[in-house]
C-alpha cells in the first residue's frame, strides 16, 4: 500500500477512494500495550490505541478498497499475537 495512505484524515488517494474502519481488538490479559505496538507498525495502520472497557485496543486503518482491507485485517492484524477477538467497523460518510 502507498506511504501516502498512512496519514490521518485521508479520504482518497491518487484520485481514488481509500476504505477506512475502526477494527476493535480484544487480546489476552496483558498484552493489550503489545499489542497495541505491534498493530502501529503495520503499513495501512492509522493509529493503535491501547483503551479500558470491553475491548483492549482500537485501530484505525485505511486501504484502498474493501477487499485489501478485509486482507490486512486478516492476514495482518488478526496474526498478531495475543489477540483473542477483532470487530471491524468500516468508516461511512452519511450526508445530510
Amino acid at each position: 500500500m502507498p506511504e501516502e495512505l498512512n496519514t490521518p484524515g485521508a479520504g482518497t488517494w491518487k484520485g481514488h477512494a481509500v476504505v477506512q474502519a475502526y477494527i476493535l481488538v480484544q487480546t489476552e490479559v496483558g498484552r493489550a500495550a503489545a499489542v497495541a505496538a505491534e498493530i502501529g507498525g503495520i503499513t495501512g495502520v492509522i493509529s493503535a490505541e491501547d483503551v479500558t472497557g470491553p475491548y483492549d485496543v482500537i485501530v484505525r486503518a485505511e486501504a484502498a478498497d474493501v477487499d485489501q482491507l478485509g486482507q490486512l485485517v486478516v492476514a495482518k492484524v488478526q496474526g498478531v499475537g495475543g489477540i483473542t477477538r477483532t470487530l471491524t467497523c468500516p468508516v461511512v460518510h452519511l450526508s445530510t
